[in-house]
């Protein structure tokens, strides 16, 4: 269980940074095309540059997320306060993933494809960590 969940960590963290880093740095327009199937020239020059400075600013925050995560991942499979932490936003982007199910529609399979990954990655670490993480006092 160990290597398994040491494995959907550092898949699902090295994705997450790769594409944070990608969509906020590198190609947006071309994720909106590839990943999203939008035609970004529907849209007129205003909403493009709305659109495209936010999604920028949300992949950052996945990368920033993912630094933390490699950053901090002794404590994030030894201290409670750290996994419980990690496991509350990977599991806060599957519970957004599926109220976009609800709210939108069922997405392409590539986007099922993520969140189901994302799931059994969640219930893999928590089940591996869920006996192993210490509370830590802070002095």
């Amino acid at each position: 269980m160990r290597r398994l969940s040491y494995f959907f960590f550092y898949s699902y963290v090295g994705l997450v940074c790769l594409a944070g880093a990608w969509g906020a740095f590198f190609h947006a327009r071309l994720d909106f095309a590839l990943l999203m199937e939008v035609d970004m020239e529907v849209l007129n020059d205003k909403a493009q540059v709305n659109l495209l400075s936010q999604y920028r600013f949300l992949r950052a925050i996945e990368l920033g997320f993912g630094l933390f995560a490699l950053s901090f991942v002794k404590e994030i499979f030894s201290q409670k306060k750290f996994n419980a932490l990690f496991l509350l936003i990977m599991g806060a982007g599957i519970v957004a993933r599926l109220a976009s199910c609800l709210y939108e529609g069922w997405p392409n399979i590539m986007m099922l494809f993520f969140m189901c990954y994302e799931l059994l990655g969640l219930v893999i670490i928590y089940l591996y960590t869920r006996n192993k993480v210490k509370d830590y006092a802070v002095a």
